[in-house]
Order: structure tokens, then sequence, then C-alpha cells
């Protein structure tokens, strides 16, 4: 039985790495690239983007999530990248004050441990940790998938073809992989009855680490400032009851439908909409998650917001997406055996040791709205007089959802 034993390891040792592809080199995709290469995969991730992206607005690293970026080595860079946002203001439909609270007491965040950082700063640093071990093909996307019993044939859209063990779509709330596995985006969004359009202007208004968010019923308005020299983050939010499958797809429309909805507001609204008119950056959808009966297909599976997107109402997206990408590869690695690897089993593995979290963090998004985004004049009025109320000290321990799932352990293979 040792021979047998040693022969087997010996086998699995001097194996040639499994090809496998991911499509995305955002969050998802770059952290589980980390954790496969440490498995021993030969990875390759592309993206459609020319190079890795920077910008975009700042995202939250919380509970679980934070013990997956120590695993990796680069919590310290994230705590130095740290915004430490100190005021979320609520404002009526004058601008007049309403309320000032610590923002913890309202993400459900906890104060002096979480974490919040511009998106480029996570993307780059979660490249810089995996860059020199694997392979990134910028610029191009896949185009098709080909299934077959000893691999996965992909035709990309630049026009080469190669051939993997198993493929990841890693791509997004508006996965291609998605819907070249399981069908239309239609079929699995849950619309959350809003659009928004998102985009930068000067921060010509004296804010540092510090948010702004105007209130009437059914709309809003965010600047989110990090730091008082650099571009402030516009957010128009508005209820709208049809979500946005194939609508409005050209700017000039979504510029337009913005101006619209907001053409009586006060406050500073005017000047954000000569602002929005201008960017050069503007980023318009609407709010949904994506909700899955299954997460994967054949020699492919689905991470982040490709799987379960939760929208930015819960703040839990990037956590979910590095959570996720962590327990995927765990669930693969648990499913080896010494006479090989068993990707059916991980899948499974993946979608039941993880489900259970990414849903109870996905119907946080009933506590977000009704903060942030009121839709009629009396929940608007209830809202104000909670924030009112409400002290300026959140949970010590925040919200259970975001640490309401344990890491497995994880070796590296050898």
């Amino acid at each position: 039985m040792t021979s047998t034993r040693t022969e087997r390891s010996h086998r699995l040792r001097t194996a040639p790495r499994r090809e496998v592809l991911i499509s995305g080199a955002g969050v998802a995709g770059c952290a589980l690239a980390f954790w496969l290469n440490r498995r021993g995969y030969a990875v390759t991730v592309v993206e459609k983007a020319g190079a890795p992206r920077g910008g975009g607005y700042p995202v939250d690293v919380r509970g679980t999530a934070l013990e997956v970026v120590r695993r990796m080595g680069i919590l310290p860079r994230l705590r130095d990248a740290h915004i430490d946002l100190r005021r979320l203001t609520f404002l009526d439909g004058e601008g007049g004050e309403v309320a000032s609270v610590v923002p913890h007491a309202v993400t459900g965040g906890v104060a002096g441990r979480d974490l919040e950082v511009r998106r480029g700063d996570l993307t780059e640093a979660l490249h810089a940790a995996v860059h020199d071990d694997v392979e990134f093909l910028f610029g191009d996307f896949v185009d098709t998938l080909d299934q077959s019993g000893h691999g996965v044939d992909v035709a990309f859209h630049g026009g080469g073809r190669r051939t993997f063990a198993l493929v990841f779509g890693a791509d997004g709330l508006h996965s291609r992989t998605r819907g070249l596995l399981l069908g239309p985006e239609e079929r699995f969004h849950r619309y959350l009855g809003y659009r928004f359009a998102g985009f930068t202007l000067p921060n010509a208004f004296g804010l540092s680490r510090e948010i702004l968010l105007w209130n009437t019923p059914g709309r809003a308005a965010a600047l989110y400032a990090v730091g008082r020299h650099d571009p402030v983050h516009a957010l128009l939010n508005f209820a709208h009851p049809e979500p946005p499958h194939g609508a409005f797809r050209e700017p000039e429309s979504q510029r337009e439908l913005v101006e619209t909805v907001f053409a009586d507001a006060g406050w500073e609204i005017p000047g954000l909409l000569a602002a929005l008119r201008e960017a050069d950056d503007l980023f318009f959808d609407g709010v949904g998650q994506i909700r899955l009966p299954r997460w994967s297909s054949g020699r492919a599976a689905l991470v982040g917001d490709a799987a379960y997107a939760p929208s930015f109402l819960t703040g839990q997206g990037s956590s979910l997406a590095l959570v996720g990408a962590y327990m995927l590869a765990a669930s693969l690695a648990g499913a080896a055996s010494l006479a090989g690897q068993d990707h059916g089993e991980g899948f499974a593995a993946y979608e039941h040791s993880t489900r259970a979290f990414v849903t109870l963090n996905q119907d946080l998004v009933g506590e977000g709205d009704a903060v942030l985004f009121p839709t009629t004049a009396l929940s608007l009025e209830r809202r104000n007089a909670m924030l009112r109320g409400l002290g300026a000290m959140p949970s010590p321990e925040g919200r259970p959802a975001h640490t309401a799932l344990t890491l497995p352990g994880f070796t590296r293979r050898r």
C-alpha cells in the first residue's frame, strides 16, 4: 500500500500543470488566478480592456474578505491605501442637512478593521500579486466556448484558438461567459428598481473623506470625496420601473434620460448635470443582482459578479468576489485526489460551501435601499426620522452577514 501511495504521489508531482482560462482581470479574476496558481494550475487570464483597469468608485473589503487578502499577503498594502471615510451627511431637497453620521453606522462596517479603498488600488494590488506567475492577454475576450470530454476549446475575438482543461467566468455583472454557458442575462437578473449614472468631476466643493447624499422621493445624488485634491465621484440615482436591458445603450441617450429625470431639482444638481454632459468616464446601468440556479456548467464555472452580483446597495460586491475566488480554488483543491482531479466534485463543493454566505449578503439589499434611496415621501420622512435618532457609534461587530463564512485551509501544491 505504501509503495502504491508513493507512486501516485510521484505522478501528481511530475504531471504537467493543467491549463485553465479565466475571463476577466478584475477583483474576482485576479484573486482566482492567485489561488489557482498556488494550487499548481497554469493560469491564463483574458481581459477585454487593454490594461489593468484603474479608477472606479471606492469599494469595501469587509468581514471574511479581510482574511482572504491577509492570506494573499496584500493586507498591509491595502491598509496603506485605506481611505478612512469620516462622515456621511444626508441632505434634503433644498440642500439642508438632515443628519450627519459615521458611515459605518449605515454600512454595518467595523471602524478600524474594515477597509475602503479605490477600486483601482485593489485591482492593482491583486494584479501585482500574481502578474509574474500568470499569463495575461489584454485587449481580447472569449468569442466562443466548445466543451468536450478532454477540455474546453476557446476561440478568442482576436483570432486565436486554444484548449483549456477548465474555464472560469469572472467578467462581471454583464458576463459574456455566463451568456455562453447558461443563456441570456434577463433570465437571471433581479432588477431592484433603480438606474444610475456615475462619473467624476473636479472637487470644487472642499470635501475630503466624506459623502454628501441628497434625496427627494425616488431621486438621489451622491458626492463621494476621497481627498480634498482628488476628483469627486458623483452618482445620480433614480427609481425606474423597467430594467435597462437593451435600452439607452448610447451615452447621449443615457445623458438625456438623466437630465430629464433631474431637470427640476435644486441644490447642486444643475452643476452636476453640466458636469455629466462633459464627463468622459460616464458609467450608466441599472441596479440589480444576479441569481443563478447553478454556478457551473460542465468544465466551466462562474465567480464574483458573473455568478452572484449583489448590487452596490449591499456594499459587498468586492468582498463576495474575493471570498468566492478563494472558495472556488479551495473547493477544487479539496476535490483533488492522488489519482487526479474531479472538477465536477470541486464545483459542487464550491456551491455547497459558499451559496448560503452569498445569499445572506445579497439579502442585505432590503436594508441598503431603505436608508439610501427612499422612493416615496413617506419612506423618506421615516428614513430621516431614523437618521436623526441614530447614534454615532455603529455595532462593534458589524453585520453578521459579513463574517458568516469561515475560510477552510488552503495548502500550496508542491
